[in-house]
């Protein structure tokens, strides 16, 4: 019997989920739901890679900026997408298209659809904590930086201005969910700080403003507990600190003349 390469696609990735699910768990098996949820993920990335029904519709519906409208767009994973920037920006136009999970593969592919077509004065570009952790596959700061340079000279060639976000530290210091691995196993603190100099000097190359979230939110290489949920996502009191640096940046990026 032969198999489409969809089937046999979707049948690796689910042996991988279970794999690491039972390496992770010290349990006999997973929990049925927790597992049923991965396995629910994962045919979404093989309906929709990129993301793009996410917030197709409502790219839709929305209008093009006023006069003098200083719209700015906040790109990204979980992080972004966890983030309600109706409440710690009120009454600015800002948009949130974060996508929970998603890497720089995929933010490029959406880039043109969740971006440029919003028409925005700035965008901020918060990625790579997923990339670092290998969710769609091996990826190496050569990698984050082919994606993240193509985001940004799409950016500049639509008269977009950038503001590049740090990768953001983890910690083993909250509790996580059953499967998952510790986070600086996932995700090593070592990488993070690395691909951050990286992201600095691309943005001073550029023409970008840089963003240090990091900084902010680290106590050595560690995510403050006091500002994280589980160690990767922040807690209203971190996105409260992150907030107020946005700020500072999309400023920045709307006074530069570069």
């Amino acid at each position: 019997m032969t198999m489409s390469p969809t089937r046999i696609l979707m049948l690796v990735l689910l042996a991988g989920g279970i794999v690491v699910a039972a390496q992770s768990n010290p349990e006999p098996g997973p929990p049925a739901a927790a597992l049923e949820k991965r396995i629910a993920a994962y045919r979404h990335l093989l309906a929709d890679w990129a993301g793009l029904t996410r917030y197709g519709s409502d790219n839709s519906e929305v209008r093009p900026p006023a006069a003098g409208e200083q719209r700015v767009v906040f790109l990204g994973d979980q992080i972004t997408e966890s983030w309600r920037l109706a409440e710690f920006f009120p009454g600015k136009p800002y948009f949130n298209r974060g996508i929970d999970g998603q890497t720089s593969p995929q933010m490029l592919v959406r880039f043109r659809q969740d971006v440029i077509g919003l028409r925005p004065k700035v965008v901020v570009i918060l990625t790579g904590t997923n990339d670092v952790a290998g969710f769609t596959g091996p990826a190496t700061r050569g990698t984050l930086a082919d994606h993240v340079t193509s985001m940004t000279d799409l950016a500049r060639a639509n008269g977009i201005r950038v503001v590049l976000a740090s990768i953001t530290p983890v910690c083993d210091c909250t509790k996580s969910d059953q499967l998952a691995r510790p986070q600086t196993d996932l995700r090593p603190q070592r990488r993070i700080a690395e691909w951050n100099a990286w992201l600095r000097e691309h943005a001073a190359a550029s023409g970008s403003v840089y963003l240090d979230y990091y900084s902010a939110l680290a106590s050595g290489r560690n995510f403050k507990p006091e500002l994280t949920v589980d160690g990767v996502l922040p807690n209203d009191a971190g996105y409260k600190v992150m907030a107020a640096l946005a700020e500072q940046a999309i400023a920045q990026a709307l006074s530069s003349t570069r």
